[in-house]
Formats: C-alpha cells, sequence, structure tokens
C-alpha cells in the first residue's frame, strides 16, 4: 500500500490518537508501535490498573523507553462512567478501542455486559459527538460465527446465540452491534477478530497462562483446534487498516490453526520441560468443570474451568485468514516464532 507524502504528514504530525485498553496485552503492544511514529498519543486507565505492566512491555522492545513511553498522556477514566469521558475526547481524531472484559464465569456475565457492551457504546457516542476521523474496534473470534458442521470460518459465517451462547460470546456480539450502530451515524470503522492472542508481558491472565502454566509443568492437553495469532501482527493490522482507506469492513486475525496439543508441546519443547502426556476427554472436562464450580463456590474464586470452556476445549474450528491478507498483505508471523520470541522474553 503506497501512501503519498501529504498522507504521511496527515498521519504522523495530524493525528491525535486515543486508545482504551491500553493496560491490556493488545492496548500495551499497540502503545509500544503508535509511540514509534506518533508524538500526540492519550491512553485512558482506570484508577488502581497497573501502569507497571505496561512499562514491561516497552522494556521488551527498547532498552530506554522513555522517549516512547512518555509520548503517552494518561488520563484516568472509565468507559463505563461517561462523566470522566468528558475531557478525554478534546482533540482527539482517531481511536482504537481495546478496552473490553473477558471472563467465561457465568457471575460475570451482567458486568461483562456493562464493560464490552454499554462500554463500548459510550466510546462510540464520544467518538461521534467529536467527530472523530476513524475507529477501530478490536473484538474477538467468539463474536464471529460457528458453523455446525465442519465449514471453514470467515467473516461471512453468521453468528448465532445457539451456537454461541455464553456470556462473553455474546457481549463481545454486541459491543459489534453498537460499533455498528456508530457506522450508521456517520463514524469510520474498521472491526478486528483475533483468535487467541500470544503476546509478552501479563503472564498471569489469559493467553499469558499458557506460558507460565507449562513452565512450571502441564500434564494435560486436549486436540481441540482453534486460530492463534501473534500479538504484533494484531497491532500491525489495525494500524494497517487505520492508516487504509477501507471502512466499515471486520477482519479476522489468526495466523494460523492449532491444536492445544501442539502450542502446549511446542512451548514446553521451548522452555526445555517435559510436554504435557495425559490427554483430557469429554468426559474428564464434564467432571472437571462440576468440580471446579463447586471449588468456586466455596473460596469465592473464579473457576479454573467453566461449562462452556470444559466443551470449547474439543472444539475442532478451521478459521480463514484470507480477507485480511487481500486487504493489507500481511504476511503472519508463524507461531513457533513467536512462541520461541515470547518463551525468550517470559525467561528474561
Amino acid at each position: 500500500m503506497k501512501i503519498s507524502a501529504f498522507r504521511l504528514y496527515f498521519i504522523y504530525f495530524r493525528w491525535m490518537i486515543l486508545v482504551t485498553g491500553g493496560t491490556g496485552l493488545v492496548g500495551a503492544h499497540l502503545l509500544v508501535q503508535l509511540t514509534q511514529n506518533h508524538d500526540k498519543i492519550r491512553a485512558i486507565h482506570r484508577k488502581n490498573s497497573n501502569l507497571k505492566a505496561v512499562k514491561k512491555v516497552f522494556s521488551y522492545y527498547f532498552d530506554d523507553i522513555l522517549p516512547f513511553y512518555s509520548k503517552i498522556e494518561w488520563v484516568e477514566a472509565d468507559i463505563t462512567d461517561t462523566p470522566s469521558l468528558e475531557s478525554v475526547f478534546i482533540g482527539i481524531t482517531h481511536v482504537y478501542h481495546s478496552a473490553a472484559m473477558v471472563s467465561f464465569h457465568p457471575n460475570k456475565y451482567r458486568e461483562m455486559r456493562k464493560i464490552n457492551i454499554e462500554g463500548t457504546a459510550n466510546i462510540v457516542n464520544f467518538s461521534i459527538a467529536a467527530g472523530v476521523k476513524k475507529f477501530c474496534h478490536v473484538s474477538s473470534i467468539a463474536a464471529v460465527g460457528k458453523p455446525i458442521n465442519n465449514q471453514i470460518i470467515d467473516e461471512s459465517t453468521e453468528w448465532a446465540v445457539e451456537t454461541s451462547n455464553y456470556g462473553y460470546a455474546i457481549t463481545k456480539y454486541g459491543a459489534e452491534m453498537e460499533v455498528w450502530r456508530g457506522s450508521q451515524e456517520g463514524l469510520d470503522v474498521v472491526i478486528v477478530n483475533p483468535g487467541i492472542i500470544l503476546g509478552e508481558g501479563f503472564w498471569n491472565a489469559g493467553s499469558g497462562q499458557f506460558f507460565s502454566k507449562v513452565k512450571k509443568g502441564m500434564l494435560f492437553y486436549t486436540e481441540g483446534i482453534t486460530g492463534y495469532v501473534d500479538v504484533q501482527d494484531v497491532v500491525k493490522s489495525m494500524i494497517a487498516l487505520m492508516e487504509n482507506s477501507v471502512k466499515n469492513e471486520r477482519y479476522i486475525l489468526i495466523s494460523e490453526n492449532r491444536s492445544f496439543k501442539s502450542i502446549f508441546s511446542e512451548i514446553a519443547v521451548v522452555f526445555g520441560v517435559k510436554t504435557p502426556s495425559i490427554k483430557v476427554t469429554k468426559l474428564m472436562s464434564s467432571i472437571g468443570w462440576r468440580v471446579a464450580t463447586l471449588i468456586s463456590g466455596l473460596t469465592g474464586k473464579e473457576p479454573i474451568l467453566t461449562k462452556h470452556s470444559a466443551i470449547s476445549i474439543h472444539n475442532k474450528h478451521t478459521i480463514s485468514n484470507t480477507k485480511i491478507k487481500n486487504e493489507i498483505g500481511i504476511q503472519f508471523n508463524s507461531i513457533n516464532e513467536t512462541i520461541a520470541r515470547v518463551c525468550k522474553s517470559f525467561n528474561n
């Protein structure tokens, strides 16, 4: 994609960028990339969020983080609290909305609705009112339809509550509906739907636990298959789509379709630890989520396995990345290369 000198000037000197979810995996890596080419970046964070974790992500890229990290104007705000957002959008021209809550616990459904759906509606509404030129929403593969048969999943696969009837999927789909509503009101939008994102940092949450748990010694595996993607490729795609003239489209972001067994085994090989050797059957998962729910009820902690996750870890989905490759010509990092890099960062 060739960009004119005028457009380069417009991108790098006239943009004022807002990032939500900057203290999460995608948001932190996005800030790293944006600070290399932009000087006007505003990011919101909640009162008790961990900015040290963001600095740690910057340290994976730079020996001296200050010249880049100092470009970020941090503002304390909450996407579910509209008064806190009123001053955030002053001067903003472009928005990357990556803030979201991820949970598979049924008890977290109401909270997820508030953050994922109502919070997104707030960001969309403020973007429209502020005359934002373009809006990138980080959704999820969970908001893309799942076929009943073994068809390949792509952006045209119809979403149905019958096949995606768990809280996280419902709220991410609802968030997309708010973004599409914004597009009908004149906001230029792009939506990305990443698969499981692998990347440095946040080792005790989300996919970061793949690395921390395998390093400690993970015995169990399943043969379920889904799409995986490098966080660097997610960020690269988001930025390319925002700098492209494309609008009002959604794009699946995955590098490879891999089994949980192959991912866990590759991580174990790189770490030099024993590979998982005990296959988890559907019966074992069925018993496991019930036991986990009982323990959760007694301790108040979120269960390590839920009814949905017990089912999903056995599903075998093949997901297409053709649309994004055709749009921006991206060559995705191989997942083995990603795992090797992330394991190295974990060890360091």
